[in-house]
Formats: structure tokens, sequence, C-alpha cells
């Protein structure tokens, strides 16, 4: 089982000083352990490992050491699969190595686990782009012309299998009053954030894990009551000058539209990007009245990608508000 205290020594012991942040609080429920960390947030399930950072830190830094811990103390000896991702960088300068370039970033990958993918979303002649490498070890060799009913599905043992749908929302040009909740002289504590921002109301029935920073700057983690491995996380920003919210999430919604328009209201972005992730054997979309994404009377699709993955479907979309 991943879920082993001594797995923690990826932030707390030994991979401390490679990734370069530490553990703040952790909640727990039945089947999911959620770390608020000082550059963003961890969870760790049973069969899943998912690390959030920001800043300068260095998350590709700690896998040799996370595979070493997953094998000695879960037993564990292949990963089934991959997923790194991230937002093109404002000042890719001020990044450390091997993070100064997508390019370093794959190239490290291909070096851990060798015949992986590396994806560019969006426009590369523009400022605006999201980037994706993966890989799937754990997998039957990958057939990307076949119809997706036709296609073979893996697991590992015979544990089931976790929420497969993950919606993430990363905003920039957040509303300046917005982001007044999230300085510390305002808000002291994390709950009363969580609160008058109306996070709390995102989605209903978390269990809220929230901190504030000083001065100022926000992380939460929310576990879904009665949803096995049900988790929501948000990470702010609030500076004008660069301001920033990652919200993502994969409780299953009926309408991701309507929670994606809460997101969106409680932050005021001026332009945001979306990506859902769904597994081929999930029933969830993002798709909406014939349309790929969610439309939105403020807000222009700038840009729509859907990428067919290993065992998942990826859906890109970049948003701009109108009028600017």
């Amino acid at each position: 089982m991943l879920r082993s205290e001594k797995n923690t020594q990826v932030t707390t012991g030994g991979g401390n000083g490679q990734v370069k942040c530490e553990i703040i609080s952790v909640t727990s429920a039945e089947d999911l352990d959620a770390y608020v960390l000082s550059e963003s947030s961890m969870f760790i399930s049973p069969r899943r490992f998912i690390l959030k950072t920001c800043g300068s830190t260095t998350p590709l830094c700690c896998l040799p050491l996370l595979i070493k811990l997953v094998h000695q103390y879960s037993g564990y000896d292949c990963v089934q699969d991959l997923y790194y991702s991230r937002k093109n960088f404002k000042r890719p300068e001020l990044q450390t190595s091997p993070h100064r370039t997508f390019e370093e970033e794959a190239s490290i990958l291909d070096q851990i686990f060798g015949g992986g993918r590396a994806y560019c979303m969006g426009s590369v002649n523009r400022a605006d782009c999201w980037y994706l490498y993966t890989v799937s070890p754990g997998r039957p060799r990958y057939r990307p012309n076949a119809a997706r009913h036709n296609l073979p599905h893996s697991r590992v043992g015979k544990a089931p299998r976790e929420l497969d749908q993950t919606l993430e929302v990363l905003m920039m040009g957040l509303d300046i009053d917005k982001m007044k909740y999230f300085y510390k002289a305002i808000c002291p504590t994390g709950a009363e954030a969580t609160k008058k921002s109306g996070i709390d109301k995102l989605i209903p029935d978390m269990l809220i894990d929230d901190y504030q920073f000083d001065p100022c700057g926000y992380s939460m983690n929310g576990l879904m009551r009665g949803v096995p491995g049900g988790y929501m996380t948000i990470h702010i920003t609030p500076e004008p000058d660069f301001s920033y919210v990652s919200f993502e999430t994969n409780v299953t919604h009926k309408s991701y539209k309507d929670l994606i328009d809460r997101v969106v209201n409680t932050f005021g972005p001026k332009q945001f990007v979306l990506t859902f992730f769904t597994s081929v054997e999930c029933q969830s979309s993002i798709e909406d009245s014939g349309c790929s994404v969610p439309q939105y009377a403020d807000y222009d699709v700038e840009d729509i990608q859907i990428c067919r993955l290993q065992g998942y479907d990826l859906t890109y979309a970049l948003y701009n508000r109108f009028p600017s």
C-alpha cells in the first residue's frame, strides 16, 4: 500500500532537499491521505500518488526516491501510469534545473522511464500553452488507432479502479477584489478565507484542510465525504502582477459546466485553462449542448484540443474574457 507513513519521506526526509517543500498538515479519509505542503499539495491513496507543486520546486527530482520507497514499503515494482503536466512558466529563468524548459523535463523523464510521450497543448508561438508528459509502463502496448470500445485495459492486481476523471482549471489575471481574502492582514486564518471567498460552496460536503500563508497566499485540500478517493485542491497566489489560482477535483459531476461556472465566478480570472482527463471506461464528459467544452457568456474559447492517450482521453481549452 502506498499509504505508508514512510512514504512521506519524499517531502519530510530524504526527498525534502530534492523537491524543496515540506508538509504543513495532513487530513485522512478511508481511501486517501491529503497533505498541505509549503508549496502546494500531495495526495496518497492505495495505488496513486499525486504531487502538486509551485514556485521554484523540483518535483521530478523526487522520482527515483519515490520509486525506491514504494517498492521498499509497498511491494509495487511497476508504475502503471505517470502524468506530468504544467502550464508554461511566466519567468522560466527563475526555475531550477531540470525545470527551466519542458525539453529538459521530458529528457529527465525519458531517462527514468523510457517510451514516454511529450505534448504541448495550445499555441507554441504565444504565451499560452500547457505541457504534458505521459508514459504507461504497466499497460498493454499503446494502440492509438484502435476504436475506444476495442482497447484492452489492465489493472494492477485486483484492486478496484479509483475515480478516473480529473478536472483542472488554471486561472490567471484574477479579480483584485476577490483576491483580497487571501492576504493574512485581511483574513488571518485559512478557515476565514475559505468562508469569505466562497470556496466552501464550490463542492459541498468537503472535509476541508486550509492554510493562509504570511503575508499572502492560500492552499486547501478537500476530501469528499461519502466518495472514496474523492478530492478537491486549490492554490492561490493573489499578488496583482502575477495572480494565479489552480483548482483541481476528481469528483464526478452531472454538470461540469455549473461547477466551472462556480469556480470562475469565485475568482474572476481574465483568462483560464481547462483540462479534463477521463478514463476510457468512465462515462463522465465535459461536452456541453453539442459543444466540445462548456460555453460562457463572458468568455471566448480561444483554443480547443482533444487528445487520445493510453487509457485516457484529454480535453484542453483556453478561455479569454470577452470583452477584455
